[in-house]
């Protein structure tokens, strides 16, 4: 469990040393399977601003399948990543909006942002 209160047991693991003795799951790894995955980088930032209503979410992945984009966001909030409000609207929706363990992700995608474009990939 992290300080947040979210169980990542099913993702423990840990490096014994330096480079090249990293048993299976090292700190890489275990971070990689929680904002890791196809979309779930940029669902955490396309929420850094506040939340978002599904719909425009979705719209705002454009190539992500509406129910891909509903997969992962569950993924996601049983990670701890999101947080789901249903709002007492007619119709009824639903918006996301990053939790605080979500967006102590935001540096690393920062990061990774950078080098993908500084790389042309």
């Amino acid at each position: 469990m992290n300080e947040e209160g979210i169980n990542l047991d099913h993702i423990a693991g840990d490096c014994q040393g330096g480079l090249g003795t990293c048993t299976e799951p090292c700190p890489i790894e275990r971070g990689m399977r929680i904002i890791g995955g196809k979309w779930k980088g940029s669902i955490l930032w396309h929420l850094q601003d506040g939340p978002v209503r599904f719909n425009e979410l979705a719209r705002q992945l454009g190539g992500a399948s509406r129910k891909m984009v509903a997969q992962r966001l569950r993924e996601m909030e049983e990670m701890g990543l999101v947080e789901r409000t249903v709002l007492s609207t007619r119709p009824i929706a639903v918006t996301y909006e990053i939790t605080a363990f979500g967006r102590s992700s935001l540096s690393v995608l920062e990061q990774l942002k950078t080098w993908a474009e500084a790389n042309g990939v």
